[in-house]
């Protein structure tokens, strides 16, 4: 986080600022909300809450009747500030901030006598902080949708823009463990290589494995094999299309791959920038700047079976149940 650009930042902000964000424990994990120190804030005191949802414009929290907040809101106070605070993930440390709002209503929370929602109105734009981190959130959930077929083949460069380890990893085939090595990825799937006979492949279940860095974290998708491939020059290896659960995708893996498609957006943005530069250059008769190809933009065009060398694949592990994935 951190790296949205002012342009980014206001088209986040245009296009979901009154949508609502549940926060549930993987959209907890995903922003790296630290709910332990949210608090609802008037007065001069503080008292803490549970962030139940919130968009660009407001949020629905829960607190305790027999907090602070309550009886304050009922002596008909309606100023407050609710405290965000979350985790950098690259710092590894807290960040907090506050947003003014207006206390809009309460009600009782799930029936319980002992707990209200209360309902807040921001009276101030939301913080870039909080924008970028629902902004990200919500464009990954887009994506996912509008351009889940958008494949990504894997290559270094790809690898490292991804934050993917590394290609090698483990397909689980029905509780199985196989090694195998990331051919392409997409937001509804992948294709990977491994050692096997297509026939007794074909429509198997499966977990497919992906290590994650910055931060690290460890994803297993569910899946189904939709098709088997021949890899050319190697009779041993077979290549696997993988259809993950659309339900079964978890958060932080859309957000890699949104934040690929996002770096290559801007590239392309950049580079259509830079045309008309150099076209008065050389209109004037001055040598134009060279242009750079566009990091990834090679990649989308590359064929899925293209004709490099098929990789070597590693000796499979001993049969172990897949109930870490």
């Amino acid at each position: 986080m951190g790296y949205a650009t002012s342009q980014q930042l206001a088209r986040y902000h245009q296009l979901y600022q009154n949508i609502e964000v549940t926060f549930t424990k993987e959209v907890i994990r995903t922003t790296g909300l630290i709910p332990q120190q949210v608090f609802l804030k008037s007065l001069g005191g503080q008292w803490p809450c549970v962030i139940n949802s919130t968009s660009l414009v407001g949020a629905k929290v829960i607190a305790g009747i027999k907090s602070g907040v309550y009886e304050k809101i009922q002596q008909g106070v309606a100023s407050v500030s609710l405290r965000f605070s979350f985790l950098n993930m690259e710092k590894n440390e807290p960040f907090s901030f506050f947003v003014a709002a207006k206390v809009t209503g309460m009600t009782p929370y799930a029936g319980s006598p002992d707990l209200i929602l209360i309902n807040l109105a921001f009276t101030q734009r939301a913080p870039d902080d909080l924008i970028e981190r629902l902004g990200t959130l919500l464009e990954a959930n887009v994506n996912s949708t509008k351009r889940r077929e958008e494949r990504i083949i894997v290559t270094p460069d790809a690898l490292r823009k991804l934050g993917i380890a590394q290609k090698e990893t483990i397909v689980f085939i029905q509780g199985i463990p196989r090694r195998c090595i990331l051919r392409d990825v997409s937001f509804s799937g992948a294709k990977v290589i491994m050692v096997g006979i297509a026939t007794f492949l074909n429509e198997k279940e499966v977990v497919l494995r992906i290590d994650f860095e910055d931060p690290r974290n460890a994803v297993g998708i569910k899946g189904k094999i939709v098709r088997t491939e021949d890899v050319e020059g190697r009779r041993d290896l077979v290549a696997l299309a993988i259809r993950y659960d659309e339900g079964e995708v978890p958060m932080a893996y859309k957000m890699h791959i949104n934040n690929f498609i996002s770096q290559q957006r801007k590239t392309v943005e950049g580079d259509r920038d830079e045309e008309p530069s150099q076209k008065q250059a050389a209109a004037k008769g001055a040598p134009a700047a060279a242009k750079g190809n566009g990091d990834g933009t090679e990649e989308k065009k590359e064929a899925p079976n293209g004709s490099a060398p098929a990789p070597d694949v590693p000796d499979q592990p001993k049969e172990t149940p897949a109930a870490e994935a």
